[in-house]
């Protein structure tokens, strides 16, 4: 067999083998979700609630590693940062400090971060809609 033909197998039989390796890809009950407007709920639902609550889409390559690994690892880092699905257990002075931080980055554009964007591109933030965000974070 060539050197070739050999490096291929190794690296197909390596694909396939990691298939096997389970990530966490869970949706836990919702405790107390987010009780906000109608028009911010639904642009956060379109554009945060995947990787920030408890109702996560979880699209087909989310079952295909290496991808499913990275998006595992961005919805549990983002449940742990905010999770709309617990949003009312948090205190009122927790929820304005967190609404401060969402404000700071959608406005900084570092939410949603681009490679969700790049494969759901209605979750991308028109200035209408950060304007929406931005009176219900701050009240300008």
């Amino acid at each position: 067999m060539r050197l070739s033909t050999i490096i291929f197998l190794l690296i197909l039989i390596g694909i396939t083998g990691i298939q096997f390796i389970n990530v966490e890809k869970t949706n836990p009950p919702v405790t107390a979700d987010l009780d906000a407007p109608i028009e911010v709920k639904t642009i956060l639902q379109q554009s945060c609630y995947d990787c920030h609550s408890n109702e996560t889409k979880w699209p087909w390559y989310s079952k295909v590693a290496p991808v499913s690994w990275m998006v595992s690892k961005d919805v549990v880092e983002g449940r742990e940062h905010l999770n709309f699905s617990d949003w009312e257990k948090l205190l009122p002075a927790k929820q304005r400090k967190l609404k401060e931080e969402i404000w700071e980055e959608i406005e900084k554009d570092n939410m949603p971060i681009s490679n969700y964007t790049l494969f759901h591109p209605s979750s991308k933030l028109d200035l209408m809609k950060k304007q929406t965000i931005k009176k219900w974070a701050i009240g300008n």
